[in-house]
């Protein structure tokens, strides 16, 4: 409000009143000046004002932006990051973007309004512009990413390795006998897509099989696995495994092939990314490469805490990588020992 009263030639108060839209002010001042702070994002601090007249400490609290509460691994993120905060005396807010861009945009907003210490995000799935990530930077509030990570922004990020844990499941279909692999994939522009393809290739070119184009789908969720794998399966030159983005994709696969009357895994082996609840409940149980959510949540919190209390320079990125591991099960063949 000082910068803004300063710009304007007013005073912090007649700011203070005009943004309230206090009617002591002339209507062509008020909006004089709520249309200035418009343009410049301005967002009463809503926490500053009641401290203000409370006199109390500031609570310490980080936001947290999930893309869906139903996922089990956001929700297995969250566990993590909520037991990594209790332990070090903070609170959490927690926000779904429910994957859309202009809710994730207003979730921010709000975030700021109530001046959270720092806020920890996975971005929505269609979010295609930086820009209430970046003024949240700019004023000051540190963000950590974590899954689905913002490479329009130089910010510090926790992933599990998506590229590594893409080529082991591949690399393990193949030593199984598998030569036809489908890829059910997410949208290309997404980071962790982009990595489990190119393991998914790089595998499949180390061994000298070509990667085909007709085997290589856009398909992130059971509904669209089950809508367009019939297809697939019926071919002449069906495939005899598929590699999906996630469980409950592989698991929309899995249903599809039993329907078809296909064995899994003689005719058909299916490998998923998550290692959830839903991998053991399924028949048979899902080969699937674990992601390790817990531990996801805390290396995330403790980033940002560290960037909170100064121990990481907010200018200074930190990136950290958790590991993930194979789950073999009973969708995919074992290896025939020599």
């Amino acid at each position: 409000m000082k910068d803004i009263a300063r710009e304007l030639g007013v005073s912090v108060a007649t700011v203070s009143r005009a943004l309230k839209d206090n009617p002591s002010i002339s209507q062509e001042q008020r909006e004089r000046i709520q249309a200035y702070a418009r343009e410049r994002h301005f967002l009463p601090n809503v926490l500053a004002e009641s401290l203000r007249k409370s006199r109390v400490a500031a609570p310490k609290i980080i936001g947290v932006i999930v893309p869906q509460f139903t996922h089990y691994y956001f929700s297995t993120i969250l566990t993590g990051i909520e037991e990594e905060a209790s332990s070090r005396g903070y609170s959490i807010l927690v926000a779904q973007s429910d994957e859309r861009y202009e809710r994730e945009e207003s979730i921010c907003q709000s975030l700021f309004k109530h001046r959270v210490c720092g806020v920890i995000v996975s971005q929505a799935k269609d979010t295609m512009r930086y820009e209430h990530f970046q003024r949240l930077l700019e004023a000051g509030v540190p963000l950590v990413f974590y899954d689905r990570i913002c490479t329009g922004l130089n910010t510090s990020r926790v992933v599990v390795d998506d590229y590594m844990g893409a080529m082991t499941a591949v690399n393990y279909l193949i030593e199984t006998g598998c030569r036809r692999i489908a890829f059910y994939g997410s949208d290309m522009h997404l980071e962790i897509s982009k990595n489990r393809y190119n393991g998914y290739r790089d595998a499949m070119h180390k061994a000298g099989l070509t990667v085909n184009d007709s085997l290589v789908f856009e398909c992130d969720n059971r509904a669209l696995a089950e809508e367009i794998t019939p297809e697939l399966l019926q071919r002449s030159n069906r495939p005899d495994a598929v590699f999906a983005v996630n469980d409950d994709t592989a698991i929309g696969v899995l249903y599809t092939a039993k329907r078809l009357g296909l064995r899994v895994p003689e005719d058909l082996s299916i490998c998923g990314f998550t290692n959830g609840e839903r991998a053991v409940a399924c028949d048979p149980m899902l080969t699937t490469v674990e992601q390790r959510g817990k531990q996801v949540g805390m290396e995330a919190v403790r980033i940002l805490l560290d960037h909170v209390e100064g121990v990481i320079p907010l200018d200074k990125v930190e990136k950290r990588v958790v590991r993930t591991r194979l789950i073999v099960r009973g969708t995919t063949r074992k290896v025939e020992k020599s």
